[in-house]
């Protein structure tokens, strides 16, 4: 296995990651269930985790695919701008996760912490949602939009399209 593998292998994990969090952070915050709180912010330090792996090994893959019929180097360029941002948003909310659960190992988490990490956990998550749209609109034409899309040549097999007039 190689890096462009382990890219392809991890990629869903933080999103489908962050959105298993917040939904046991939202059960946990509707049942007041300390212990669901804590399993829903240990699921963020390892999306966390994984998303840093990701981001890592996503140049290999960017490296595997450009130059390839179809693919876009803008689409990948979108891509790769928003993995940064996702995973730093990700890295923050993970390590502030971490700091709860070592902080209230021993004891009961303030009332008040469960929709907070709830209401804060839905950035990271959505950005993850929106970083794997573009992830991938890179290899699945089908999801692009008519400007992502790159411009069909013959050597792609594709047509070339009129540009609209305005």
């Amino acid at each position: 296995m190689d890096l462009v593998h382990l890219h392809l292998l991890l990629n869903h994990f933080p999103v489908i990651g962050t959105v298993f969090g917040v939904l046991v952070l939202a059960a946990a915050v509707f049942r007041r269930n300390d212990e669901w709180l804590k399993v829903g912010l240990a699921l963020f330090v390892v999306s966390a985790a994984a998303a840093v792996v990701v981001y890592l090994t996503g140049e290999p893959a960017e490296h595997a695919v450009e130059g390839l019929a179809g693919i876009s180097d803008a689409v990948i360029e979108r891509h790769e701008e928003a993995a940064l941002v996702s995973m730093v948003a990700l890295g923050v909310f993970g390590v502030a996760a971490l700091a709860t659960l070592v902080s209230t190992r021993a004891t009961r988490a303030p009332r008040w912490l469960g929709p907070v990490a709830l209401a804060l956990s839905l950035v990271p998550a959505a950005l993850m949602g929106w970083t794997a749209n573009l992830g991938g609109q890179i290899r699945h034409s089908e999801i692009r939009s008519a400007a992502a899309a790159p411009s069909a040549s013959p050597l792609a097999g594709g047509v070339p399209r009129p540009e609209r007039v305005r």
